[in-house]
């Protein structure tokens, strides 16, 4: 595996910088380890689900994959001019404090049409214990309306680290695992068609099906790839 897609659709110089920083924050603080890297497509638009346990979260998943991903945050962070370009040039997408409107997913949606990767978590916010919490069913309606890959991710050790109670991290040892892509074609044909109760239950399907993945991940070594440094 390359270190780096160059090809990447909304790779920017600024992203790399960054990327690579966070790669050596994240081997030096957090002695980090990274396994089935390798069911991440190296291009073409791809969600990836992941639990939530920290602010750490979004960048680590980030620097772990060797092309650029999108990211979720709050639209009123890109009001501020300096801190709006900063954002953006880390590929920010802007959604409201729910994430759920019409504006956030018609963003979501514009950057995998165009062959983008983009970081969800469906629980919406930061656990308070660890453990895994309910999701919210709006990850489903994304699914539906795209036809991307959907990729669960699981973080190990980070609420140990860096949980929403402490200001700073603390060093540790943290594993990112990502799993195959689960096909949920079935389910955004049947969408296409049904009734609309039915295709609220769908939503709610692929919500619990996507936390059942993530829930399955364990950080056992299957195919294991330390990132490279080249």
């Amino acid at each position: 595996m390359t270190d780096w897609n160059p090809a990447s659709p909304i790779a920017r110089p600024f992203y790399r910088a960054v990327w690579l920083a966070m790669r050596a924050i994240a081997a030096a603080w957090f002695n980090w380890r990274v396994i089935g890297v390798e069911h991440v497509p190296l291009s073409g638009p791809v969600i990836l689900a992941s639990n939530h346990v920290s602010f750490a979260d979004p960048p680590l998943i980030g620097c772990a994959l060797p092309r650029a991903i999108s990211y979720l945050a709050r639209d009123t962070l890109f009001t501020p001019p300096g801190l709006g370009w900063l954002i953006r040039q880390l590929n920010a997408v802007p959604v409201d404090r729910d994430g759920g409107g019409a504006a956030g997913l018609k963003a979501i949606l514009e950057r995998l049409h165009a062959g983008g990767g983009i970081i969800l978590f469906p629980e919406g916010t930061r656990s308070r214990d660890g453990r895994l919490q309910p999701a919210r069913a709006g990850v489903g309606l994304t699914v539906i309306k795209s036809n991307a890959p959907v990729v669960p991710v699981r973080i190990f050790g980070m609420f140990e680290a860096w949980p929403r109670s402490r200001a700073l991290p603390w060093p540790g040892r943290v594993t990112l695992k990502f799993g195959r892509p689960l096909d949920f074609s079935a389910l955004r044909t049947e969408a296409k068609m049904c009734s609309k109760p039915r295709l609220k239950a769908i939503y709610q399907q692929i919500t619990e099906e996507l936390m059942a993945a993530i829930g399955r991940l364990d950080a056992a070594e299957e195919v294991s790839s330390f990132p490279p440094w080249r």
